[in-house]
């Protein structure tokens, strides 16, 4: 019998706090860390399977229009080759997934320049590459005209989803009333995953079991999909992911390469391999939205708002449903009865988004956090203590609690451990050599979801555990967390406990995204130990909550046994599943957190550098300091980018993109990213999870981007309100 948990209300019994083995938030390695250093950690495209053929795209060279036709003979009779595939069902859009629903594009009809037409397989990478390249296509022209650019008059205009509309009061009064006002518009450009490891898949058929190895952050929903894409039912897939290089949501949905591997190791008969290049990545598997954002802040002479504004225009293809979240955290951030929130939709051809690096708040909380700062230096206020004027007490858009709010705490131990007293109120204050030198802070939130998780786990008749579940590790340290899990609630050493990932045959967890992992599959696998505590206790005649276990010894009252006598030569096996239930329902819940920056902007070039940040976050507990401190340094990280180097450009003469590969798509580099500095705020949300864990993934990218550009606001005096903030914006605005 599974120990299934609804969390229909708080867990206030902090078990973890009481358990003797002394792992739990350790910084403890991750145990798969040797295996990638040394290159034996095997990724999709690595598996090595006799016969195996390979599967290269073809793509359309137009950005709308139809399929007409295509010159098979020619390419059939290369050297090599093996077959042609257009099968409609291998275009699927990989930004959310879609199971159970029909794929929205046709693979005949182009929706946007670089779409996969077809797939060409050959007995060797290379003939399939030089086949894909050779294969004709001629297209019929489009019925109707396109439109590339979202600010186009031409492009049709749609509400965003009801859930990202809010209105109350009056927001135009309060900005007439208001002692202090502002009314700006921020942009931002789109963004691209950038996940290390492209997208791959190798598909193997026994008789109608299909085995697909791909780069996937979901097996839970991708198995739906993909038998969903190939009409099969669902337990003929089985999906192994045991390594994933990096997602960032590309890899939420299944993608063409595992259809299209699917479909063609299928027909014919052997194994399959599909691997994506580098520009292909960048030119099919989605993007984030490029934003239009206006802000409108009205307060009172205090400072505490009275109204808030923020409407955007984001970008999709036709029909596509997906609407970047930008509003997310203004919802609940600050206060300010009377509200206004909208996100709308230009229908454009492009290449489909989605969810990428924090949908929402990433882009979202850059624009609002500038506009705090305007709004700070309005009032004539320190932009920390404008932001503490204005925390909630409850959530001014939903009406409902907070489960737990660390944002007053986070600004303040941040600004204790920057330094931010040492700041400069004046811009423009203080000159090193040809550098201007400013700090600026920012606010962070990011919503908080706890899933329906799964997981087994078992302990041996040697002491050793075993942790499964098809959660996926994408760098993100599940490795490390979930075996200390279950080591701090067994009492055993985290050397004797493994942790089995990335394969759908195994207990359903909700997959990497979102910032759910941890907690989500982290209270499965606590709910399967508590199971096998309750199984030990019995040997002993007590109470579970009564019982201590430590280095394979088990007490409980003035009784003691080893464990391995106590299993007794018969392996001892929990189950667990976690389900949420009214507290997510009851309270609003998200983690928090703030940036605080110091720049140097050069006062002959504009350039700016990054000098040192700092983030200080409140995420529930912290299961492994390590590799939490990793995640926010990575997000952190993503926040410079945004701020400073990363900008998808389209030509809109066609819509094609411009900079497809990591040559020029600029993710920040070693020289881009300074000292960072992480403190972590303690706490304990016993709304969030029975663990009390809470989201840290995405957390470190939402509003720092919004530092960096209060600080060069504090730096040299120049507000620049599109991101990314490149030099050309800022040269213009310099002091003489």
């Amino acid at each position: 019998m599974t120990n299934t948990l609804t969390m229909d209300k708080p867990d206030v019994r902090n078990r973890l706090d009481a358990m003797a083995q002394g792992i739990i938030g350790a910084p403890l390695d991750r145990p798969e860390g040797p295996l990638k250093v040394v290159g034996t950690a095997t990724y999709a495209s690595e598996w090595q399977l006799p016969d195996m053929a390979y599967g290269v795209f073809a793509r359309a060279t137009v950005p709308a229009g139809k399929v007409a036709s295509i010159d098979r003979e020619a390419v059939l009779a290369m050297p090599g080759v093996l077959a042609i595939h257009d099968d409609p069902r291998m275009l699927v859009n990989p930004a959310q997934g879609g199971a159970g629903k029909k794929p929205l594009q046709d693979i005949r009809e182009i929706h946007y320049f670089g779409q996969t037409v077809a797939l060409v397989v050959a007995e060797t990478f290379e003939q399939a590459t030089a086949a894909a390249k050779a294969l004709k296509v001629e297209y019929a022209a489009p019925d109707d005209a396109s439109v590339f650019d979202p600010e186009s008059s031409a492009a049709t205009v749609e509400h965003g989803p009801d859930t990202q509309r809010v209105q109350t009061g009056d927001l135009d009064k309060a900005m007439a009333d208001a002692a202090f006002s502002v009314d700006v518009t921020y942009t931002t450009a789109g963004h691209a995953s950038a996940a290390m490891e492209p997208h791959a898949s190798i598909a193997s058929w026994q008789g109608d079991q299909l085995t697909l190895r791909g780069s996937l952050q979901m097996l839970n929903y991708n198995v739906a999909e993909l038998a969903d894409s190939l009409a099969v039912g669902q337990s003929q897939v089985r999906i192994l992911s045991p390594y994933v290089g990096g997602g960032f949501g590309s890899k939420l949905g299944v993608g063409e390469d595992s259809v299209a591997a699917a479909i063609a190791s299928r027909e014919l008969g052997r194994p399959v391999r599909v691997d994506m290049s580098r520009q292909q990545v960048f030119e099919t598997v989605m993007r984030r939205s490029e934003t239009r954002q206006r802000l409108r802040l009205a307060a009172r002479a205090d400072g505490v708002l009275t109204g808030i504004g923020h409407e955007c225009l984001v970008s999709n293809l036709p029909g596509e449903q997906y609407a970047e979240p930008v509003t997310q955290a203004t919802e609940f951030l600050y206060g300010g009865e009377n509200r206004m929130l909208s996100v709308d939709v230009a229908r454009i051809v492009r290449l489909c988004a989605g969810s990428v690096r924090a949908p929402g708040e990433a882009v979202g909380m850059q624009a609002l956090e500038s506009a705090m700062d305007e709004l700070a230096e309005k009032v004539g206020i320190d932009p920390v203590e404008l932001r503490k004027r204005n925390i909630p007490a409850i959530d001014p858009s939903q009406g409902t609690p907070y489960s737990s709010n660390t944002l007053a705490k986070c600004l303040d131990a941040g600004a204790a451990r920057f330094g931010w007293d040492q700041r400069q109120t004046q811009t423009c204050a203080t000159r090193e050599g040809e550098w201007w030198i400013g700090m600026g802070v920012a606010s962070a939130a990011r919503v908080h979801k706890l899933v329906e998780a799964s997981a087994r786990v078992t302990l041996a008749s040697d002491g050793t555990v075993k942790v499964e579940t098809d959660m996926t590790d994408i760098g993100t340290g599940t490795y490390a967390v979930l075996g200390q899990i279950a080591g701090e609630m067994l009492g055993t050493p985290i050397e004797k406990v493994s942790v089995c990932l990335g394969d759908s045959a195994l207990p359903a967890g909700p997959g990497s995204g979102g910032s759910w992992g941890a907690a989500s599959s982290g209270s499965a696998v606590f709910l399967a130990c508590e199971q096998i505590r309750q199984a030990l206790a019995k040997k002993f005649q007590g109470d579970e909550e009564a019982l201590s276990l430590k280095d394979g010894i088990a007490r409980l009252g003035e009784a003691s046994a080893m464990v391995v006598d106590l299993v007794a030569g018969k392996p001892i096996v929990g189950e667990g599943t976690i389900k949420p239930g009214e507290t997510s329902k009851a309270t609003r819940q998200a983690s928090y957190g703030a940036f605080f920056a110091e720049v140097a902007v050069n006062a002959y070039t504009g350039e700016t550098r990054v000098r040192r940040m700092t983030g200080a976050f409140g995420i529930g507990r912290v299961l492994n300091e390590k590799t939490a401190t990793s995640q926010c340094y990575g997000g952190m990280t993503w926040s410079i980018g945004s701020a400073l180097t990363e900008e998808l450009a389209f030509d809109l003469r066609d819509g094609h993109l411009v900079n497809h590969d990591l040559a020029e798509y600029h993710v920040p580099v070693n020289l881009d990213v300074p000292a960072l500095e992480v403190v972590f705020v303690e706490e304990r949300d016993p709304h969030a999870s029975p663990i009390q864990a809470k989201g840290v993934g995405e957390l470190g990218i939402c509003g720092g981007a919004g530092a960096i550009a209060n600080a060069i606001y504090n730096a040299c005096g120049v507000r620049v309100r599109d991101f990314p903030m490149t030099l050309d914006k800022i040269i213009g605005g310099l002091p003489d």
